[in-house]
């Protein structure tokens, strides 16, 4: 069965609807936050894509947007690229010039932060973040207390077919792939790669040959999603 095709707007919404639901719930309930041998309601939504594709700034507006309406701290996003591995460690490994690819990151270690997330046992639970100014992923910086309703944490292989990450998706309350024209993705990520540094032709190289690979590889998984977001 073809899965829903949704506007930006209507994602939000969504979102907003992921985070009352488990509000509710526990309002319900208060002794799933008092009890810490209880699991307290939380919604947990996967937002994955190509390259470019707008899976951070729609992951930011839904954080946002959901705060406004339930309060501060309702939601919090938690990036995939904190499980980057240290250029340091790319370098040994060789892979520094593919950065990015599926090898390049910390999977087991992603996968065990999300399943800590879904089971919100913990007063907090401490994630990390990825410094775009440095290029380096950042241990501790993001917190996740346990009253946070709704996580929504966004990258490129939440749905891939291997493992550890196969696992995610049982893992999530629902998983959205953002989806785009090619042009637009690839226009995107040239502006992003000269705002961190590369020259016009070295951040188009780097978004066809190294981000291109990586996005074929994402694009082959889009029919996992619950339901695809046009960015």
């Amino acid at each position: 069965m073809p899965q829903p095709s949704v506007s930006v707007d209507e994602a939000v919404a969504r979102a907003v609807e992921l985070a009352r639901t488990a509000d509710r719930a526990q309002t319900a309930d208060p002794a799933r936050t008092s009890d810490p041998d209880r699991t307290a309601t939380r919604a947990v939504l996967g937002i994955t894509g190509a390259p470019g594709a707008g899976k951070s700034t729609l992951a930011r507006r839904i954080v946002s947007e959901v705060d406004a309406a339930l309060g501060p701290g309702t939601a919090v996003q938690v990036p995939m690229d904190g499980f980057h591995l240290a250029n340091a460690a790319l370098d040994e490994l060789g892979r520094h010039d593919r950065k990015g690819a599926i090898d390049t990151f910390d999977a087991g270690g992603y996968v065990a932060l999300v399943r800590r997330l879904a089971a919100n046992t913990e007063p907090v639970v401490w994630a990390p973040d990825f410094d775009r100014r440095i290029d380096e992923p950042v241990a501790g910086s993001i917190a996740v207390p346990r009253s946070a309703r709704l996580v929504v944490t966004e990258g490129n292989y939440l749905l891939d077919a291997d493992e550890p990450w196969a696992d995610l998706v049982d893992l999530f309350t629902e998983t959205w792939a953002c989806v785009v024209d090619d042009a637009v993705r690839v226009d995107r990520l040239v502006g992003r790669h000269m705002r961190h540094g590369r020259d016009h032709d070295a951040a188009r190289a780097w978004a066809l040959e190294v981000d291109g690979v990586n996005a074929a590889r994402v694009a082959a998984r889009v029919g996992r999603a619950s339901r695809t977001v046009r960015t």
